[in-house]
């Protein structure tokens, strides 16, 4: 994560995760069950393409689902993408999730 998102708070809304940067925001939709997350879009405005400020609330995500102890589903194709590219956060991946093998 790019060191200027990382003194910005994770917000967990009814039905997304959000981080706001200069007014903007990041986010990623999600549903929730008692032991697993499901992470199923991710989204930055237009504004704050090409900042990592997407990156940055995947991570502060992962890191949240991590000490919540729940599992993820990362039906989300970005999500899925990032965890392929940072293998380390497969730990957190419910093993029973259809894609599994492919990270």
């Amino acid at each position: 994560m790019k060191p200027e998102f990382e003194n910005i708070p994770l917000v967990k809304a009814e039905k997304r995760f959000e981080i706001e940067v200069n007014g903007h925001y990041a986010f990623i939709d999600y549903r929730e069950t008692t032991h697993q997350i499901a992470l199923v879009h991710t989204e930055a405005e237009p504004e704050l393409a090409g900042t990592g400020a997407a990156a940055a609330v995947v991570e502060k995500t992962l890191n949240y689902i991590e000490e919540s102890g729940k599992k993820l589903l990362p039906f989300c194709p970005y999500v899925f993408a990032f965890i392929k590219k940072h293998p380390e956060w497969k730990r957190i991946v419910d093993e029973k999730f259809e894609g599994y093998d492919k990270l």
